[in-house]
């Protein structure tokens, strides 16, 4: 029988405790995360020809989902601050809707994931809600962790 992973999160009673870091060493972490919205072709002609009343809907959930990577330790409880060194919000429209891919990256002692997972979560929501008024079929679906890397700690 295979044991499971142990969650870091909780103590040995089972509360909820944020990890201790301050053994790790500080090194280069980087990590990418997608999501995807499906929206009506309608709802993806209006926003590609810049005709949301709203505004500029990639331009506006680029910027969201930037805030959100920068404010992910204020969202998610148990996350350490980090101090991004980058963050990119990239935007593929496709024909059923719009692929969402977030880069984070940090020099620190623990991972940029859930960073990068905001970052595409938010954006995803905010289209939602810069077009809610026009689609209301549209769905936020598959946000996932695509890739994450740490360089190896210099001694």
């Amino acid at each position: 029988m295979n044991e499971s992973p142990s969650l870091t999160h909780l103590r040995e009673d089972g509360s909820a405790a944020m990890v201790d870091i301050s053994g790790k060493p500080i090194v280069g972490r980087e990590a990418v995360a997608e999501s995807f919205i499906s929206l009506e072709s309608s709802t993806l002609n209006t926003i590609t020809n810049g005709q949301i009343p709203k505004g500029d809907v990639l331009a506006v959930a680029r910027i969201a989902g930037i805030q959100a990577a920068k404010k992910t330790a204020e969202l998610i409880p148990l996350c350490h601050q980090l101090s991004l060194t980058k963050v990119t919000v990239d935007f593929d429209v496709e024909s059923s809707g719009i692929r969402i891919s977030a880069t984070a990256k940090t020099d620190a002692k623990t991972g940029v994931e859930m960073e990068a997972l905001s970052a595409v979560s938010i954006a995803a929501l905010t289209i939602y809600d810069m077009c809610k008024a026009i689609d209301k079929s549209m769905s936020v679906q598959s946000i996932k962790l695509v890739e994450k890397t740490k360089e190896a700690p210099t001694t």
